[in-house]
């Protein structure tokens, strides 16, 4: 990975920059088992590498669409509640941004909900370095496929050499990977079973991942 023309970071934003995946998934989980299905971790996470959705599990269960819909809307209020009362920061989140926005104009680009991203983000800074957030309502299809990754870089009207993207999920890999954009993964211990094989670098925090960036300014 060249880091001399690198403008642009792309983050991610569950995992990376707030602590928030093991939420979802636990409120996905509670809600897939109030309709009896059981739903272990190591399933989930196939699921979530490869962008498939656990509701059709659901579906291939039999259960009507209602009630699928009912149990969606249980589990999304459900997160909303963790969003508000568990811990989600992630150590020196702000100071990496401080540092990096020096050298790099940066986005976010996340799976998430517009509803959920702006609930996270009452009463935090993080935003306020980034030039745009592209939520899930923002795009075509989801990652991991390029799209994402591709209309951030519309946005800037840069090439994909141009940019990084920091993640922290095998999906989120695929999606950057496919759009030609180098990915560096940030190890997040929910998403450390994912196949980091394809990535750039895998580093272990977001202090290494400042090392590494603005060495490539200097």
């Amino acid at each position: 990975m060249d880091l001399r023309n690198k403008k642009y970071i792309l983050w991610d934003h569950d995992g990376v920059l707030v602590d928030t995946e093991k939420w979802y998934f636990e409120a996905t989980r509670k809600a897939l088992a109030e309709l009896g299905i059981q739903v272990p971790l190591s399933l989930y996470l196939t699921f979530m590498e490869e962008g498939r959705s656990l509701w059709t599990l659901a579906a291939e269960h039999g259960i009507p669409q209602r009630a699928i819909e009912k149990h969606k809307a249980r589990r999304n209020a459900c997160y909303q509640d963790y969003l508000q009362k568990k811990n989600i920061e992630i150590p020196w989140v702000i100071r990496a941004l401080e540092k990096l926005s020096r050298h790099f104009a940066m986005a976010i680009v996340t799976t998430s909900k517009k509803e959920d991203f702006e609930l996270i983000h009452r009463g935090r800074q993080i935003v306020r370095y980034m030039d745009f957030v592209l939520t899930v309502e923002d795009y075509a299809k989801a990652k991991p496929d390029p799209e994402p990754y591709m209309a951030a870089l519309r946005r800037y009207r840069a090439v994909p050499e141009e940019a990084v993207v920091i993640e922290d999920s095998g999906r989120g890999l695929k999606s950057a990977v496919a759009a030609g954009i180098d990915c560096i993964i940030v190890e997040n211990a929910f998403t450390r079973t994912h196949d980091f094989s394809s990535a750039a670098a895998t580093l272990r925090n977001l202090d290494e991942l400042c090392g590494l960036l603005l060495e490539g300014t200097g």
